[in-house]
């Protein structure tokens, strides 16, 4: 890996192309390095864990929704939708859109967490529906999306968003677009302007993630993956996009990150070297925000030496910074506290997921959101005696470089009516590369077919699972084989009508 040093410049220092990070991102995309055994194996493994997550998720609202929208947009070619037949086609931004909101929408994929966190695999429908469209096989695919894991990977290293209050999709974006240029084998200069155009159009703020907290979390990865799909088909055009972006005197770094003094350092790829960042993501065995993995673990070792819930007092979270911030008390948000709450809300609120992954020995992606679970007396009782602090030693370790020491979890203490102080930690999840029961293939598997139970039907989990298993081989025309349909009965209610609903359609 080489470190990049990225800052803004003057317009009247004009700052070569080749220097650029929007450049140096896309000289990694185009390069075509082999894709190894082990990086292919675990693409095959994302690409299941996003089947398996999207189908739980299929009869959801903004799922239905976001596949209404999709489906006023059918295309000749085009790219498969979840849930639908393969035969039924829409324009690949479409869905791009529709599959984007279906995996993202119970917060169950992989994860990415360094100087910023990120969803590596909301690359995954992106590049997939630009895969099918345009008649690509297994090696193509394979190419694009380790290229999108190794750009993600290497921006949520290098550069904090969050610290300046602005999304993660802002990464999303561009990773993506240089993902589709190397399934599709464009050149540098292509690529560079799509993923310009991609970081420009891609960067919100993160109230999508505070307070409040709607359904636009699940749409906003996929309004990322649908912008770099135009973005490159824009590009393709011989159209350019504002530049340098990160660099510019009134561009990213400048204005909406650390400004004009700032400097980042992000670790890209040397030429020739594998693409292998895929294998530094983990994915989720509970339906929860990540840093709240190892904490489901810990609730749930726990619960047998605590006895009876109702008998503490109260529960101390010792964790990170970034935990007791964005899903702890830290966030001084009154709505994690709340029993009226969203389930995206609740989602991101420790304090509630470690109440009743106490009380129930475990979490499940449906029972653990219910209203009626949320509003139980003796919930709300446990769950208003917890509260956060940082802890410095665990805020470095969140940080750290050095894999075997880096932690998402943290320190419990519980005090009983008794006196008694359990205390307890863990620093990363069991399912973690590197944690007690690491996430393999057939865990994966098991997963998808838990997740797709009553959806899928059992033949159509077997030639779904069947042709992930022959994934690099894959030939033009199969691709739309990474998908899988249900009875239309299993959708869910119809969405309601938008703009683009038309009398007749």
């Amino acid at each position: 890996m080489r470190l990049h040093s990225v800052r803004t410049y003057r317009s009247s220092e004009q700052l070569p192309r080749e220097e650029q990070l929007a450049w140096k991102i896309a000289a990694v995309a185009y390069e075509p390095v082999p894709v190894d055994d082990e990086v292919a194996s675990m693409i095959g493994n994302r690409i299941i864990d996003n089947a398996a997550v999207a189908a739980a998720a299929l009869a959801r609202r903004p799922v239905a929704s976001a596949r209404a929208q999709a489906l006023a947009h059918p295309f000749r070619l085009g790219a498969t939708v979840f849930g639908l037949p393969a035969e039924e086609r829409v324009s690949p931004e479409w869905a791009a859109w529709a599959n984007g909101v279906a995996v993202r929408e119970l917060d169950f994929h992989d994860t990415f967490l360094a100087a910023d966190y990120s969803h590596p695999a909301d690359n995954i429908p992106p590049v997939l529906a630009v895969a099918q469209h345009c008649g690509l096989g297994g090696t193509e695919l394979l190419r694009g999306i380790a290229a999108a894991y190794e750009v993600h990977v290497a921006l949520v290293k290098g550069i904090c968003l969050h610290e300046h209050k602005i999304d993660h999709i802002a990464h999303l974006g561009p990773a993506a677009a240089a993902g589709i240029g190397a399934a599709l084998g464009l050149p540098p200069a292509t690529i560079f302007q799509a993923v310009q155009q991609a970081l420009h159009v891609t960067t919100t703020t993160r109230q999508s993630r505070k307070g409040e907290i709607s359904s636009w979390k699940a749409f906003a990865p996929a309004f990322a993956g649908k912008m770099a799909v135009e973005a490159v088909d824009r590009a393709m055009r011989g159209e350019g996009a504002p530049s340098p972006a990160w660099e510019g005197e009134d561009g990213f770094i400048a204005w909406l990150l650390g400004g004009p003094g700032a400097a980042y350092r992000v670790p890209l790829p040397e030429p020739g070297e594998p693409r292998r960042a895929i294998l530094e993501t983990y994915t989720k065995e509970h339906s929860a925000e990540y840093q709240s993995q190892a904490l489901i673990d810990l609730a749930r070792r726990l619960g047998p030496r605590i006895g009876d819930p109702a008998k503490v007092t109260s529960i101390v979270i010792h964790t990170s910074h970034h935990t007791h911030n964005v899903i702890g008390t830290g966030a001084g948000d009154p709505q994690k506290m709340d029993p009226q709450a969203s389930r995206e809300t609740l989602d991101h609120s420790i304090m509630y997921i470690f109440a009743v992954a106490l009380e129930d020995g475990g979490w499940h992606h449906e029972r653990s959101y219910a209203p009626e679970r949320a509003r139980r007396p003796a919930t709300v009782a446990l769950w208003h005696k917890i509260r956060t602090v940082e802890d410095l030693e665990w805020t470095r370790r969140y940080h750290s470089h050095d894999p075997r020491e880096k932690a998402f979890g943290g320190r419990v203490v519980v005090t009983l009516e008794d006196g008694r102080v359990i205390e307890d930690e863990l620093a990363v999840a069991d399912a973690h590369p590197l944690g007690r029961r690491p996430f393999a293939r057939p865990d994966y598997v098991r997963k998808f077919r838990t997740l797709a139970e009553g959806i899928v039907a059992p033949a159509e989990q077997d030639r779904f699972l069947e042709t992930v298993e022959r994934l690099p081989g894959l030939q033009p025309g199969e691709l739309a084989g990474l998908g899988f349909r249900v009875e239309p009965s299993l959708l869910g209610p119809p969405a309601a009508r938008g703009l683009f609903d038309r009398d007749g359609a």
